[in-house]
C-alpha cells in the first residue's frame, strides 16, 4: 500500500475508529496493520484520554480504546519531533498558514518517522505539501 512507511493515526481517525464512527478506517486499519507498521503519536494518546476523562460513564468507549491501543504502537513524542515541529512552524509561518498545536505537534511526529499521516481533519491541508497525508475515513 505505501511500501514500508508507517501510518501515524491523528486524533480524529482513532476517534472514528474507536467509536465505530467510521467502519471504513476500521476495515483499513484491521487490513494494514497485518503487514504495515501503524503508529499514534502519544500527543494523539492524550488527547483521547482527556476525552475518555470528560465521560467517565462510556465504559464501551474506554474498552475500545484501550483495544486499539492493544493493537498500535504508541510513540513518544521526542527530540526528533520536536526538531521537525520547529521547521514545520517555521515553513508554514513563511507560508503565512498556522495549525493548532495538537496538530502541528502530530504533523511534526509524522515527519520525523517518516510516516503517512491518517486523518480526516481538512486543519491538515496546510501542511500537505510537507507531508503524506491520507484518509481512511472516506464514509464519514
Amino acid at each position: 500500500m505505501n511500501g514500508s512507511r508507517p501510518f501515524l493515526l491523528d486524533t480524529n481517525i482513532t476517534g472514528y475508529i474507536v467509536s465505530g464512527r467510521s467502519p471504513q478506517a476500521r476495515r483499513v486499519l484491521d487490513e494494514v496493520a497485518l503487514h504495515t507498521p501503524v503508529l499514534i503519536s502519544s500527543v494523539t494518546e492524550a488527547e483521547i484520554l482527556y476525552g475518555l476523562e470528560m465521560k467517565p460513564g462510556a465504559i464501551r468507549l474506554r474498552s475500545a480504546v484501550e483495544k486499539l491501543f492493544e493493537i498500535v504502537e504508541i510513540r513518544p513524542w521526542d527530540s526528533s519531533a520536536a526538531y521537525s515541529y520547529s521547521r514545520l512552524r517555521a515553513k508554514l509561518r513563511a507560508a503565512g498558514k498556522t495549525l493548532a498545536h495538537p496538530d502541528l505537534m502530530i504533523a511534526a511526529h509524522a515527519l520525523s518517522l517518516d510516516a503517512v499521516l491518517i486523518s480526516h481533519d481538512n486543519a491538515f491541508r496546510n501542511v500537505a505539501p510537507h507531508l503524506d497525508i491520507r484518509d481512511w475515513a472516506n464514509d464519514v
